[in-house]
């Protein structure tokens, strides 16, 4: 089955290249402003594009993340709005569009019928934290039938059998988490990212993305030596929130400066 996020991934790599991947959440701070966002992104060298779903209760994000969920939430944001911002993008642009939510939004909408909208929109497939390959049965058979890619996360704390199931259940990508805890910027991206990486390309994974602070084109150099793609989110939700669109727009083309290999190694 063919791969929106791989291919993506792949045409970075035919570059000599790690992907960028850059997250926003829809609706934030409206819904028009995250359809504009992630099309600058897109134009300014990120190649695919994650668009979060606003949750209540968001256990992994940090407080910038948290802080524009809670916006959007307030604004009316709805879930069903995920997938105008989803076709807004990919109306304009041919960068991948994975939706990233907490499984109780699609359960709450029926798996079925989410993964049916997702595709209609054009999405790539979603990014689900929470949810594990062992109790993911109705998203593979969903996912299966729209061609949706599935990606699931790993972090330093897997095991190998974890991650052996974990690669083994994932399209697209693998997302690894750098560290443990929330999302957020930080001064330097934890040096277990590297070997998570590692651990999860040995047990097969062709496609392995970094997560969870990234947000500078330092970190952009240092995990595009080792990483298939670097995903960064705080530093743009940051950017849209203190500089709109224009803001995202120059931070994209950064962080985008920092992805050759050969700069990365030398």
């Amino acid at each position: 089955m063919s791969s929106k996020s791989a291919a993506a991934i792949d045409r970075a790599k035919a570059q000599g290249r790690a992907a960028l991947i850059g997250y926003l959440p829809a609706g934030y701070p409206d819904v028009q402003s995250s359809i504009d966002a992630g099309i600058a992104m897109a134009r300014n060298g990120a190649d695919l594009i994650e668009i979060g779903i606003p949750y209540s209760d968001p256990v992994m994000d940090g407080a910038v993340i948290q802080a524009a969920t809670t916006e959007a939430i307030a604004n009316g944001f709805r879930v069903a709005s995920v997938f105008d911002v989803v076709a807004g993008i990919t109306a304009a642009t041919d960068a991948a569009v994975l939706v990233m939510t907490y499984w109780n939004p699609v359960m709450r909408m029926g798996v079925d019928e989410f993964s049916r909208r997702l595709a209609e929109a054009g999405g790539a497939g979603l990014i689900t934290p929470d949810l594990i390959p062992d109790e993911a049965a109705e998203w593979f058979e969903a996912s299966d039938k729209y061609g949706l890619d599935r990606v699931f996360l790993v972090a330093p704390s897997s095991t190998p059998e974890r991650l052996a199931m974990t690669v083994e259940a994932s399209r697209g990508f693998v997302y690894a988490v750098s560290i443990m805890g929330v999302t957020g910027a930080r001064q330097s991206v934890s040096s277990a990212a590297e070997k998570v990486v590692a651990d999860t390309h040995a047990a097969g994974a062709e496609r392995v993305c970094v997560g969870l602070g990234v947000s500078t084109a330092d970190h952009v150099r240092e995990i595009a030596a080792y990483a298939d793609g670097v995903i960064v989110g705080t530093a743009l939700v940051a950017a849209i929130r203190d500089g709109g669109v224009d803001a995202v727009a120059q931070l994209t083309k950064n962080l985008s400066a920092g992805l050759g290999r050969a700069t990365a190694q030398a």
